[in-house]
Order: C-alpha cells, then sequence, then structure tokens
C-alpha cells in the first residue's frame, strides 16, 4: 500500500512538471508524456504535435534561436537525447571558447526512435523512418528509410 501511495505522489509532482512544459512550449494536448524523468529545456522552441510521445528519462534541450520539432504519430523511447548544441568534438578542449554545434532537429511524423538514441543538432529526420535502439544520429535520415548503429547508417529501405 505504501509503493502505491509513493508511486501516487511521484505521479503528481511529475505531472506538475509536464503542465508546465505545455504552458512554457508548443505541445498538442494529444501529445503523451510516457513515463517519468522526461526533461525538457532551453529558450528555444519546442513543438510537439498530436498523437506522439516521449518515453521515460528522455531529455530534450533547446538553444535559443532553434527549435525541436516532433510530428504526428510519432514514437520516440525510453532514454533518448535530443539536443539542438553540443561541443565540436575536433576541438583542443583545453583552450577556451570551444565551437559548437547548433542546429534545428525536425523529426516528421510517423517516425519511430528506439531506445537510447542520440539524435545531434541539426538533424532531420524524414517521415515515416525507423532509428534502431542504441543509435547515434550524426546525418539527415531519409523518409521511409531504417537506419542504426553508431553512426547510425542506412540499414534499408522500408519495403511498403
Amino acid at each position: 500500500m505504501l509503493d502505491k501511495i509513493k508511486q501516487e505522489i511521484l505521479w503528481f509532482f511529475q505531472n506538475i512538471t509536464y503542465r508546465e512544459y505545455r504552458k512554457k512550449y508548443d505541445i498538442s494536448k494529444k501529445f503523451r508524456f510516457n513515463g517519468f524523468g522526461i526533461r525538457l529545456y532551453g529558450d528555444g522552441k519546442i513543438i510537439f504535435k498530436a498523437d506522439s510521445y516521449i518515453g521515460e528519462l528522455s531529455t530534450c534541450q533547446c538553444s535559443v534561436g532553434y527549435k525541436i520539432h516532433i510530428g504526428s504519430n510519432c514514437k520516440i523511447s525510453h532514454n533518448v537525447r535530443i539536443y539542438t548544441q553540443t561541443a565540436k568534438a575536433d576541438y583542443d578542449f583545453s583552450k577556451k571558447n570551444i565551437p559548437e554545434k547548433k542546429g534545428d532537429v525536425i523529426i516528421n511524423d510517423h517516425v519511430w526512435v528506439g531506445a537510447n538514441v542520440f539524435i545531434n543538432p541539426g538533424i532531420t529526420i524524414g517521415e515515416n523512418a525507423v532509428i534502431g535502439s542504441n543509435s547515434v544520429v550524426t546525418k539527415d535520415v531519409d523518409p521511409f528509410s531504417i537506419v542504426g548503429g553508431v553512426p547510425a547508417k542506412l540499414i534499408r529501405m522500408k519495403k511498403l
């Protein structure tokens, strides 16, 4: 019984956070936060469309001047990371003013993103694409493609 009460208290406070996200960002009433610990932050534009969801422990970081757009009917699994800004890897980190890579992240309609995926800044994922679990997306993904790996590469086009 005590565990059930703890769970209800956790959900109560988590839902307050999710309501605050809906006030700050452009999130459809029909978009679902699917679990605990989903974090949205930054002063950029976050747009989540209807009939999509994002899974537990996922994070979206959106820098000012940039946007993250998740289209309709998307399945974003748990522990997914989406960033509009990151340091450039090919740089001497002992120096100051490390250059950054910045860009919008656009996930078009009907996309499925597997668990533990990292999506880099400046990426567009085409309609009806699939990103395999544990992938790192470093390049745009074509519509109706299935990609996976580190870095994510084309596995095959969908057979329709």
